[in-house]
């Protein structure tokens, strides 16, 4: 559950994303099939994770080295 710093961050587009959200996308998203698969994940789901907005968070942490135009089931990274 490193990703409860998130929590608002993936329901609401217009919400803050936290300094303590942005390290740990910094740190898994190193590796975008892991984010992927625990943005599209069951449990995410049920936590009430929006895949549509939780995808945009690295581009709101401005983390320049994400991986632009990946696919991730239905949803690509901006």
């Amino acid at each position: 559950m490193k990703l409860i710093p998130c929590a608002s961050a993936v329901q609401d587009s217009s919400a803050a994303v936290s300094g303590g959200c942005c390290a740990q996308v910094k740190k898994i998203g190193q590796n975008p099939r892991c984010l992927c698969a625990v943005l599209l994940s069951n449990m995410a789901k049920a936590a009430g994770v929006k895949p549509e907005i939780a995808i945009t968070i690295p581009k709101r942490c401005n983390l320049s080295d994400r991986p632009i135009g990946y696919k991730c089931g239905a949803y690509t990274l901006p």
